[in-house]
Parts: C-alpha cells; sequence; structure tokens
C-alpha cells in the first residue's frame, strides 16, 4: 500500500521543508508498527526545486486472519482463502487512512514549530496513489475532491492488460494536484476520502467516529455537496451516527453563515452530546452482562472464581437477591485490594454475612466450592497455561458442579478493532492464549458434554458483524437430560 507527497520549491522556500511540516526528517527513513503491520516513511527524492515523501504500509495479511478476521473458519474454503488472498496489502483503504493519522498526525493538525508560516501557507502539492479501491468510478473520485480545489486525474486499472475486454476493475490510479490548499487541509481530505472510497473499514465503527470525522472534516465537510454520502460511508452507513454527525455539521454550518459560534446558537449540545456518547467500558459491560445472565438464571447462591479485586463481588453486594456471594482468587495481594474496595472491616453485619473471600487455586478440587447455584469465570481462563486448563475444567465443572457456570474470555479475531494493538499481540501480557470464537465454542461443547452440562453462547459488546464482539460468554447449566438419565440409572 503505498502513498506520495510532493511539493516544489525555490531557494527563498525549499521543497525540503516538507520535512518539517511532516516531522520526518529525509535523510532518515523512519518505521513504526502499527496494530496491522509497519508504516515506513521514506523519501525518493528531496533537493531544493522539489522533495517527494513517500508512506509505505506493509499490512501483514496473515495477522489479520489469525488475530483479527477469522472469517470462513469452519465455513467454505472460498471464504477462507478469501482471508489470505485480497487487496488489503496492495489498495489504499481505512488502514492507509489510519497509519496517516498515526504517522502525520501533527501534520494534519497543522502543527510546525520549525516553519509554522510554511504550515499555514498553500503549497503546490501533487498527490498519487497507485491503487485506490472507488466504489463509484472515477466520477465519485471527481466529485469528492475537485470540490476541495484539487485537480483530479482518477484514470481505471484494468482488470487485466492482457484482455482489455474484460473491461476495467473497481481501481482507480490517483493523481491530485493543488496549489491552492495547506498540506494539512490535503491530509485530512485523504484521512476521510480514502475510506468513503473504499466504502469499508476494518474496525468498528463507534461514537468516536463522529468526533473523528468533524475533527478531520473542520473548514471544509460542512460545505461539501457530497457531505451525506460522505458522511453515510465514513460511518459505515449508521444511520443513528450518520443523523448525529449531518445534525452537528448543520449546526456548523449554520454558526458559520450566522458568523457566530456554534456554542452560541445551541449551547446545550455539546454537553449533552459528550454525556451521551461517552463510551461504555468493555469491563463494564461484562459486568452487566453476567448480572443480567445470573437475575435470568434465579442464582442466590454465587461464587466469583478469579475474583481479582473485586470489582463484580461489589456488583453482586448492590442487589439483594444475591444472598451468599464468595470471591476466591490464587492472589492475596488481589484478595486484599478486594477487601478495601468492598470496605469488609466498615461493613455492617448483615451485609457482611452475605460475602466471604477466600484463597484458592481453581487448578485444584476444594470442598468449599460445592452446593453453590452459579459460578462465575470472567477472563480467567485465558490467564492459564492450556496443558493446566483440565484440571480447571474438573475442578469446576466436576467437583464443584454448579448448577450454572458463565465463562467469558477475549475473542481474539476482534483484536484487529483495537488500533493501538500491535499485530500478533494479545491484550494483556499475562495471557497464556486467546481463542477464537470457533475455538472457545468448540472448547465450551467439550467440556459441556464431558460434565452433564448443556452451553450457549452470548455476546458481549459491539457484535461486529466481521470479527464478532469483543468478549465472548458461555452460558453452561446442568443438561435435564443427563441428570434424569444419571438418576435411573441410579435408581
Amino acid at each position: 500500500m503505498f502513498l506520495t507527497i510532493s511539493t516544489t520549491g525555490d531557494e527563498r522556500h525549499p521543497a525540503t521543508d516538507l520535512g518539517f511540516l511532516l516531522h520526518k526528517h529525509p535523510a532518515t527513513p523512519f518505521s513504526t508498527n502499527l496494530s496491522y503491520g509497519i508504516a515506513h516513511v521514506f523519501y525518493p527524492e528531496a533537493d531544493t526545486a522539489r522533495c517527494t515523501a513517500a508512506l509505505l504500509l506493509e499490512v501483514d495479511a496473515v495477522a489479520l486472519v489469525r488475530r483479527g478476521k477469522g472469517k470462513g473458519r469452519g465455513g467454505a474454503p472460498d471464504a477462507a482463502l478469501a482471508q489470505y488472498v485480497n487487496d488489503r496489502p496492495y489498495a489504499a483503504s481505512s488502514l492507509l487512512a489510519v497509519a496517516i493519522g498515526n504517522v502525520f498526525s501533527s501534520a494534519m493538525r497543522g502543527v510546525c514549530k520549525a516553519r509554522p508560516e510554511r504550515a499555514a501557507a498553500a503549497l503546490p502539492l501533487r498527490v498519487e496513489v497507485p491503487a485506490l479501491p472507488a466504489r463509484g468510478g472515477p466520477e465519485l473520485v471527481r466529485r469528492l475532491f475537485e470540490p476541495l480545489g484539487w485537480t483530479v486525474t482518477a484514470a481505471p486499472v484494468a482488470l487485466d492488460a492482457e484482455f482489455p475486454e474484460w473491461g476495467d476493475s473497481r481501481y482507480v490510479g490517483l493523481v491530485l494536484e493543488s496549489s491552492a490548499l495547506t498540506l494539512s487541509e490535503a491530509l485530512r481530505h485523504l484521512y476521510v476520502l480514502l475510506p468513503v472510497l473504499d466504502d469499508a473499514k476494518h474496525y468498528w465503527v463507534s461514537s468516536e467516529e463522529v468526533d473523528k470525522l468533524l475533527r478531520a472534516g473542520e473548514g471544509w465537510l460542512p460545505g461539501h455537496p457530497e457531505q451525506k454520502l460522505i458522511t453515510s460511508r465514513y460511518l459505515s452507513r449508521r444511520w443513528s451516527l450518520t443523523r448525529q454527525a449531518m445534525e452537528r455539521l448543520e449546526l456548523v454550518r449554520l454558526a458559520e453563515s450566522d458568523d457566530s459560534e456554534v456554542e452560541e446558537l445551541d449551547n446545550a449540545v455539546e454537553e449533552e452530546t459528550e454525556a451521551e456518547e461517552k463510551p461504555t467500558p468493555l469491563a463494564v459491560q461484562r459486568r452487566e452482562a453476567i448480572l443480567g445472565v445470573l437475575k435470568r438464571s434465579g442464582a442466590a447462591r454465587v461464587l466469583d472464581l478469579g475474583c481479582g479485586q473485586g470489582q463484580l463481588v461489589q456488583a453482586l453486594l448492590k442487589d439483594p437477591s444475591f444472598t451468599e456471594i464468595v470471591g476466591v482468587d490464587v492472589s492475596m495481594r488481589a484478595l486484599t485490594i478486594a477487601s478495601r474496595r468492598l470496605k469488609l472491616d466498615r461493613m455492617g453485619e448483615r451485609q457482611a454475612a452475605r460475602v466471604k473471600l477466600f484463597q484458592g487455586s481453581l487448578a485444584y478440587t476444594d470442598q468449599r466450592l460445592k452446593g453453590y447455584d452459579a459460578a462465575v469465570l470472567s477472563e480467567v481462563i485465558e490467564h492459564l497455561d492450556l496443558p493446566r486448563l483440565p484440571a480447571l475444567e474438573y475442578a469446576v465443572f466436576g467437583a464443584a458442579r454448579p448448577r450454572t457456570v458463565l465463562v467469558t474470555t477475549p475473542n481474539v479475531e476482534y483484536n484487529v478493532r483495537w488500533e493501538t494493538l500491535p499485530a500478533g499481540h494479545v491484550r494483556h501480557g499475562d495471557h497464556r492464549f486467546e481463542w477464537t470464537r470457533e475455538e472457545f465454542r468448540a472448547w465450551a461443547h467439550r467440556v459441556a458434554g464431558l460434565h452433564g452440562y448443556e452451553v450457549e453462547f452470548t455476546p458481549v459488546g459491539p457484535d461486529d458483524p466481521e470479527v464478532g464482539p469483543p468478549t465472548q460468554m458461555a452460558v453452561f447449566e446442568i443438561g435435564t437430560t443427563t441428570i434424569a438419565a444419571k438418576e435411573a440409572k441410579a435408581a
């Protein structure tokens, strides 16, 4: 995946000032790891008259499959193959847009202490993208870029040069030229419009994307004739987010036409929007999902196995329907923190009678764990070495045998959606493994069948249509048919 930005200059304003504006020295190649590969910046040419900066993005396609995509696993062979054979390493997309935002973040904001006057001035710019997916063809490319002051050359790429009768592909070779734009404006145009033309994003689109769009679109998006199309595609056609963005853009347009500030038109908008859009942390969503399942199961006596610092125990204590709550962890330090969090030393006698904390290893059977309605293993199993997992399975499902068992664990396929997580890395340094949805389901079905449980699966967090939810949850219930069979056999 490749993009170049060129400018020209003279003795008074040398073209090599581009290095100052991009914060990347022409004589020093730059590389950085991203969650899906490596981005390189280098300069094929750099002198007083002409300077070109190249952004080369090496996409790790295998890591995208193993650590994120997972699409096609267990499905049709052609679907699985498509995860390896695709255009992601070669064609400009949201992957390249995110790389621009990471590598040229200061330049996008127009920040340059060394050459502030050059950052604020229009430059003779030429941008080349050899392979750009354009759903809408060259005509849409021109409709998007020309109103912004670009001279556009969008040459369709043939499916096969040797077989012209096959026609053109959906890709174009893009050349943009302008002498009326600042470098900051140019980068913000690319940041928004590259994924718009591809009409796809490689990560989950949340309400945070509205803020990103408005920041990058400041000064040009409110008045763009294709504003609605840009907004809809950038936000992956999510209607609620698109409406939210359009409303905020309309406020900006009204403020500009009235020569006033947005806050003067509606000083409540920003506060309310911030309150409404603040995303719920995944840990909170996980606890809420667990509490919901426990309530529906009718459990009153609950084990939190691997309770850590006691967040779930604290949430369970707030609901009087849970009459006995036991937190178990192998770490005394974690249990000490949990005790402080719960304020056990200051808790009333009646409330204190509902909760216990004790040390224990889930790799060994423990008589103290028997007789409970439900047990929760929230983000626990991935901290065990795989060879020790059968011991946990027997200790919980075979020996303790609560009526209901809840297990949550990260969905490794979703990792590609975390922009700051390097490709191939797990979410936490202590994780011994992270499973795909297929791997987790296979494990859960095996355990359920072995110990007489039935199992269902519930997503936790935004359920991405491509890679699933960030957290996967299995709900085990003792199978009634299995119990009946055992009772009949005993009789």
